[in-house]
């Protein structure tokens, strides 16, 4: 039965937690081998939530099981790895994982120790689990998700936590469905490439509220540090978004919403002590300008020798994101897209007017000020994996498109 609960309703829990292991049962769970065997298990806790995803009205992935090894080098057939399976395997829709949902996949008994691999294992589309992973373009009908990187061993994700005896350890899998759904060209059909991280279930939050005049189902707001997203969400009906399990330190905050310029927030602090650190409320909602916007498109290639002359292959692994320099800082990023997995290909909708930027106060209502001499002018940056990372500025602030190729 699908389990879903908020991050105020569980918080982390690090504690004696014995008796809670025979929650495996209910998950049909297994565990395996490593850890200290000579002190008494502890308990590991898995739940997965999900970033906002643009351009979709659901995305389904189901869930096989979750494995843990102590060897971040250990393959799927070598001993020591620790399996929490569910039987049946859980379907769910990722968006409806935000604002801090939670969907419980349960937990195990975990010899003490550190563990460094965790992999997800999806299981796959069949005549007989039509549509376990699937995807629902806005207006448009579902549609099986090809998963090639995800079946049989699992996705590998990258994982550093302790179990300590007799206690309990929290785990989120972070799914990024934004990224991980990418077209396959013009065949009409579209590639799950899983992008997932792993996070502690850690009490602390930003939280506050947009305006509801806001594009429904094209608003993101996402806490950044140095240009990177750390953690996003997307508003509920009541202008309401929370982003749970942020580590302490200080954050950037951005809205991002379709026809409207981007609005930063600097400064944010996040504490553990202070647990959730509110931004504003309905009275002060973050309204950002109306703004025309633009599309910058382009192709991420690789040129090789061929003989006596040269091929030029698309590059179907890399990704694509725009940021923006605000003037005394900082690089915030207004979008991203993995590039289409036939054709290498991208298109990024960005605003032309001026991002608005306030500096967070405790004390005091949000005063935005608009940086013009930013309005419209973003740095393209790809990456790909085993490959560097290349930059091109884009400049759309006449309001016409523009068109940024990258070559390796």
């Amino acid at each position: 039965m699908k389990s879903q609960t908020t991050m105020t309703q569980r918080p982390m829990r690090w504690l004696a937690a014995l008796a809670a292991a025979t929650a495996l049962v209910a998950c049909g769970g297994g565990g395996g081998g490593g850890g200290d065997t000579g002190a008494a298990p502890g308990t590991l806790r898995v739940a997965i939530t999900d970033a906002p995803s643009c351009g979709y009205d659901s995305i389904f992935v189901t869930v096989e099981k979750v494995r843990v090894h102590q060897s971040p080098n250990a393959g799927d057939a070598e001993s020591g790895w620790s399996d929490l399976t569910l039987s049946p395997p859980r379907r769910m829709d990722l968006l409806s994982l935000t604002n801090g949902v939670l969907e419980e996949l349960g937990s195990m008994p975990l010899a003490a120790g550190h563990y460094s691999q965790v992999r997800l294992v999806l299981a796959e589309n069949s005549s007989t689990a039509a549509f376990a992973n699937a995807a629902q373009v806005t207006g448009g009908a579902l549609v099986d998700l090809k998963t090639p990187s995800a079946q049989q061993s699992g996705l590998k994700l990258q994982a550093h936590f302790n179990i300590a005896s007799g206690q309990l350890a929290d785990m989120v899998l972070d799914f990024d469905a934004c990224k991980s759904v990418v077209k396959a060209g013009n065949s009409g059909q579209y590639i799950l490439k899983p992008v997932v991280t792993v996070v502690p279930r850690l009490t602390t939050a930003i939280q506050g509220y947009v305006s509801t005049s806001l594009t429904a189902g094209a608003t993101t707001v996402s806490a950044q540090q140095n240009g990177v997203i750390v953690r996003s969400t997307a508003p509920d009906t009541s202008g309401k978004f929370s982003i749970p399990y942020l580590d302490p330190g200080s954050y950037t905050l951005v809205v991002t919403s379709d026809g409207r310029s981007t609005a930063v927030v600097t400064s944010i602090p996040v504490a553990t002590l202070t647990g959730v650190t509110t931004v504003n409320g309905t009275a002060t909602a973050i309204a950002p300008p109306v703004s025309a916007m633009a599309a910058v498109t382009g192709a991420v290639a690789a040129t090789t020798a061929s003989g006596s002359g040269t091929t030029t292959v698309p590059v179907t692994d890399a990704s694509v994101r725009a940021l923006q320099g605000l003037a005394g800082g900082p690089a915030i990023q207004v979008a991203a897209q993995g590039v289409d997995s036939v054709l290498g290909t991208y298109s990024l909708r960005l605003p032309v007017g001026a991002p608005v930027k306030a500096a967070y106060a405790t004390s005091a209502a949000l005063a935005f000020t608009a940086d013009t001499a930013a309005a419209g002018k973003y740095t393209l940056e790809t990456q790909a994996p085993g490959r560097a990372t290349l930059s091109k500025p884009a400049d759309i602030s006449s309001g016409s498109a523009a068109t940024v190729n990258f070559s390796y």
